[in-house]
């Protein structure tokens, strides 16, 4: 299912909690939001995040946004904030292998899907950022630019950002020549020269494009130049 119950509307000023009180007013509750992070870096893992809020003043995050919208620090303290007040919440890390194996849209429906059925609370309805997803056990809605515009979304895309970054810190002290710390194993200028440099990392997606030229591989037949 990818549109509102009929008779669901909300309004372009309902801000970012509209998508949930719409819902709310048609009985559909609990009402999960999930979103990924790192599907188009070159290196590390995929992170998928989902979160469940409560309803009405327990459930405004402060400051919460997109969280490719907000500083580290802002959404440390929005981290902080959905694991004390979210009525559930999960992460799913795939590792950069598992994303080799299915290729990275294959891994990221799964790290959607394994997210959702993670959380303890289960959902009645799902809010998914920007395609549908089959398969997560609920009826659900994609939405356009669902991390801007929908609070659970947003909740978890800062779930899913955190902990990967998190995890890039955790990788860059393991391989300080890429300075995975400040990119997240993105490509940037100074992540490509690191390649170049000294090749591809064992945490590096095989898949890309870029890290099979920086390996001295072909590119697979199958890809596109930017697999991400």
């Amino acid at each position: 299912m990818s549109r509102l119950p009929t008779g669901a509307t909300v309004r372009r000023d309902a801000g970012i909690y509209g998508y949930e009180r719409a819902l709310r007013r048609h009985g559909l509750e609990p009402i999960a939001g999930v979103d990924e992070a790192g599907r188009g870096a070159c290196a590390g893992p995929l992170v998928a995040g989902a979160a469940v809020l409560p309803a009405g003043r327990a459930g405004v995050i402060p400051g919460l946004a997109d969280s490719k919208l907000l500083t580290a620090a802002a959404r440390e303290r929005c981290y902080d904030h959905i694991v004390k007040r979210a009525l559930a919440w999960s992460v799913v890390v795939i590792s950069h292998e598992e994303c080799d194996r299915l290729g990275m849209h294959v891994a990221n429906i799964e790290a959607l899907r394994r997210a959702v059925a993670k959380l303890a609370v289960p959902p009645s309805y799902v809010l998914t950022d920007g395609f549908p997803v089959d398969g997560l056990g609920a009826p659900g809605l994609a939405v356009w630019k669902g991390d801007r515009v929908a609070a659970c979304v947003a909740a978890a895309s800062v779930l899913a950002k955190v902990t990967r970054d998190r995890l890039m810190v955790d990788l860059d002290e393991q391989w300080p020549s890429y300075d995975f710390r400040t990119h997240k194993g993105y490509i940037t200028p100074t992540h490509t020269a690191a390649l170049e440099e000294h090749g591809p990392s064992p945490v590096h997606r095989m898949r890309f494009v870029n890290v099979r030229r920086a390996a001295g591989l072909e590119p697979l037949p199958d890809l596109a130049p930017s697999d991400g």
